[in-house]
């Protein structure tokens, strides 16, 4: 009885009454085992994985990660021939790998970069060196999100996930015994597909054991307030539940189009509470808003996207070549 309980509660609703959510700490419990493991067989540190698990599948509450035991947003690609799951990200009805349980997309996720020789020179550097193999990803091409490093350091300080990263073989093994996991069985469910119809192995994940008490929340439907940037250029801010797909629709406006306002492609990941401009950027700024003075460290990309110019423009205001590069506090940028 116990266990139907449990796995009652942690059934999602999506037709928008409730649904049971992880926190990131209970998140971090079920899955450190795990990612610890990977670390040993593969030579990723834990630390890495777990964050990219908490950044790509929203602690394990995406749709994707809840239905598919996809917790990296890892696509089919042409080489997949596992099962599939179909749901709208950048463009409608993409395909995303299914996995028999979220343990496999752990793996996965470890052969993707052990597979790839673009990400080669990560594996010359230590185990301990996390941000070393976070802005090794971003420059290797995993995502083109100018933050997505510093996205990932941030998530491994604030939960001191580099603690993972020095666990021996020992440690973990003791850890494992200590711990009392409970399983739930997969349930054979039939899928129908535009082609045919088969059986898929779905299961809720594979471990639903964590620390802590169960959060409830109503997902309520999501709706933006517009907002106008101090360039007069209409932007909306991020909420949780947020794709490419669902902002353009309820804008009515493509994805390309959103993706040319905001200078991203498909590679970007959307985090709550980002700008997400909904009408074009303008070449320069206002004749109110013709100088920007930086108040921290930062760069040209990230005050183009803050005021509403194109970077490009921006870039030949200020005689720049490089729009990444740090500009320290206090430094005076020319916007019109």
């Amino acid at each position: 009885m116990k266990l139907l309980f449990l796995a009652s509660i942690l059934a999602i609703t999506y037709s928008g009454f409730s649904e049971t959510r992880l926190t990131t700490a209970q998140y971090v419990e079920m899955w450190k085992t795990t990612a610890v493991e990977q670390m040993h067989s593969h030579k990723i540190p834990a630390s890495i994985t777990l964050a990219q698990g908490i950044l790509e599948s929203g602690s394990g509450n995406s749709r994707l990660a809840k239905e598919a035991n996809n917790h990296f947003g890892i696509k089919c690609h042409k080489a997949w021939t596992g099962d599939t799951f179909i749901q709208d990200d950048d463009a409608k009805d993409e395909c995303f790998r299914r996995y028999y349980s979220a343990d496999e997309s752990y793996t996965d996720h470890s052969l993707f970069l052990t597979g790839r020789s673009r990400y080669a020179g990560l594996f010359q550097l230590k185990l301990t060196d996390y941000k070393g193999w976070a802005k090794g990803l971003k420059a290797a091409g995993y995502a083109t999100n100018p933050k997505y490093a510093y996205l990932l350091i941030d998530l491994i300080e604030r939960y001191h996930l580099n603690q993972y990263d020095k666990m021996s073989s020992e440690e973990l093994i003791s850890v494992k015994k200590s711990r009392k996991e409970v399983e739930v069985k997969p349930v054979e469910t039939a899928q129908t597909t535009d082609n045919h119809t088969k059986h898929d192995r779905t299961v809720t994940n594979s471990k639903p054991n964590y620390s802590g008490d169960i959060s409830i929340v109503e997902i309520k439907p999501v709706i933006h307030t517009v907002a106008i940037s101090s360039n007069n250029v209409k932007y909306i801010e991020v909420k949780e539940g947020d794709t490419f797909y669902r902002i353009a629709k309820e804008f009515e406006i493509t994805i390309a189009q959103l993706y040319k306002y905001n200078e991203f492609n498909k590679k970007d990941v959307l985090q709550v509470g980002d700008r997400i401009y909904i009408s074009p950027k303008r070449s320069k700024g206002t004749r109110k808003n013709s100088n920007y003075v930086c108040r921290t460290n930062t760069t040209l990309r990230d005050i183009a996207h803050e005021q509403g110019i194109k970077l490009n423009s921006l870039m030949k205001l200020n005689l720049s070549e490089n729009p990444d590069a740090i500009l320290t506090k206090g430094t005076k940028v020319t916007l019109r």
